[in-house]
C-alpha cells in the first residue's frame, strides 16, 4: 500500500477502535513502517476516532519527528507511548503495522491477575498462542517498552498489566484484526468466569491444536517449548 492508503487505513482503525471501545479520548496509538528507516504514526494527544489522514506524522527510528509540518499537523508532536512501536519494529523485521489500544475487558482481567496463558479457547491456541502480560510498568515510559522488549520477538499479541495490549502484524490491518480477537475472547473469558469454574482444554487435544497451529504456519519462536511446558504442567 501507498502512503495515502496506509494513512486512510489507519484512520479507519481509530474509528472502529473508537467505535469499539478499544480506547477512549485520545488513549490508544496505530503506526506502520513506511521503510527501513521511517515510521507513520498517530500523534500525541489526538482522539484517534476522530483523525484525518493529514494528522499522521511520519517519525525515523529515534522517535524524532521527519516529515515536513502541514497546517493540519504542524503542532502535533511524536507520542511518548511510541518506544513501544519502535520496539517492536527494531527487534522484528517482520512487524509492519504495530496497536497499542486499552481494551476493557482485557485491563480489567490483567488487574485481577487472569492469567491468559491456559489453554482455555481454542481459536485462541491455534490463532494467537499463548498470551503473556508484563509486569506493571509506567505508561509511556523506558520501563514501559522494556517490559515488551524480551516478549515481543515470540509474541504477536501481548497484554500490559493494568495498563492495555499491545498487537503487531504483517500489516496493520493484522494487528487490528489481533486486537479485535484478543478482546472478543476475553469477554468470553471473563463470562465464563462469572458462570462457574473455568475449565481447560484436555492435554490430548492441546496437543492436536498446536499441530493445527504448526501446520498454518502460525508457531512463533519458544512456541513448542512453552506448550510443551505448559501441558506436563498440567499433567501434573
Amino acid at each position: 500500500m501507498d502512503e495515502k492508503s496506509l494513512r486512510e487505513q489507519i484512520c479507519l482503525i481509530g474509528r472502529l477502535m473508537h467505535q469499539r471501545e478499544y480506547i477512549d479520548g485520545a488513549s490508544g496509538n496505530i503506526s506502520v513502517r513506511l521503510n527501513v528507516d521511517h515510521i507513520l504514526a498517530t500523534p500525541s494527544g489526538l482522539a484517534k476516532g476522530f483523525m484525518t489522514p493529514e494528522q499522521l506524522i511520519v517519525v525515523n527510528m529515534q522517535g524524532e519527528r521527519v516529515d515536513e509540518p502541514t497546517k493540519a499537523n504542524a503542532d502535533l508532536r511524536p507520542t511518548s507511548e511510541l518506544l513501544m512501536h519502535l520496539e517492536c519494529y527494531r527487534r522484528r523485521e517482520d512487524v509492519q503495522g504495530v496497536v497499542h489500544a486499552h481494551p476493557p475487558t482485557c485491563v480489567a482481567l490483567t488487574i485481577a491477575g487472569y492469567d491468559f496463558q491456559r489453554c482455555i479457547i481454542p481459536e485462541v491456541v491455534i490463532m494467537v498462542g499463548l498470551i503473556p502480560t508484563t509486569p506493571y510498568a509506567t505508561p509511556a515510559s523506558p520501563e514501559n517498552r522494556d517490559a515488551i522488549s524480551a516478549l515481543i520477538h515470540e509474541h504477536d499479541v501481548i497484554l500490559l498489566s493494568h495498563h492495555g495490549s499491545l498487537t503487531v502484524g504483517h500489516t496493520v490491518w493484522d494487528a487490528y484484526l489481533r486486537l479485535e480477537n484478543l478482546e472478543h475472547n476475553a469477554k468470553i473469558l471473563y463470562m465464563a468466569e462469572q458462570i462457574g469454574q473455568v475449565k481447560t482444554i484436555p492435554v490430548h487435544q492441546v496437543e492436536q491444536l498446536v499441530a493445527l497451529r504448526l501446520r498454518l504456519g502460525r508457531m512463533r519462536p519458544g512456541d513448542q517449548e512453552r506448550f510443551a511446558k505448559l501441558m506436563k504442567e498440567s499433567e501434573n
